[in-house]
């Protein structure tokens, strides 16, 4: 074979992943799928002024354990079209509060008695909230 043959049988194009849109659209993301599933006081927390540890969270209850999984499930499924992946979930066995760790955005999904007791959106009060329903999609 000669030297010309192998650099063509060599050369294989490698596509790169899409880089990921924004933390900001991905949280609003998140937020239009809760939605859409049903999930109840949705809010987008900009965290960024808060702490460095995330750019956002989401918070959404479900009235349910069918409708907590579904919205821990869909949520995850369009980010991952996104080409988002998780990093980590915690809480899908119990039900009570599901967290879903992005790197830059959390999503919280929780039943009505555990969002009351914890009350994040009370406990980051200084956050901004995001107008995720009129955020261009």
């Amino acid at each position: 074979m000669n030297t010309a043959m192998l650099n063509t049988v060599n050369t294989v194009p490698i596509s790169s992943p899409a880089p990921l849109r924004s933390a900001r659209y991905r949280a609003c993301l998140a937020a239009r799928v809760a939605a859409e599933n049903k999930g109840r006081d949705i809010l987008v927390l900009d965290m960024r002024s808060c702490t460095p540890l995330f750019d956002y969270f989401i918070l959404a209850t479900g009235t349910s354990r069918r409708q907590i999984h579904t919205l821990a499930e869909e949520t995850d499924a369009a980010l991952r079209a996104e080409g988002d992946s998780r990093l980590s979930i915690e809480g899908y066995e119990a039900s009570k509060w599901i967290v879903q760790d992005y790197g830059d955005i959390l999503v919280h999904v929780f039943d009505p008695d555990t969002r009351e007791y914890y009350k994040l959106e009370e406990l980051w009060a200084d956050a901004q909230r995001v107008d995720w329903e009129h955020e261009d999609q």
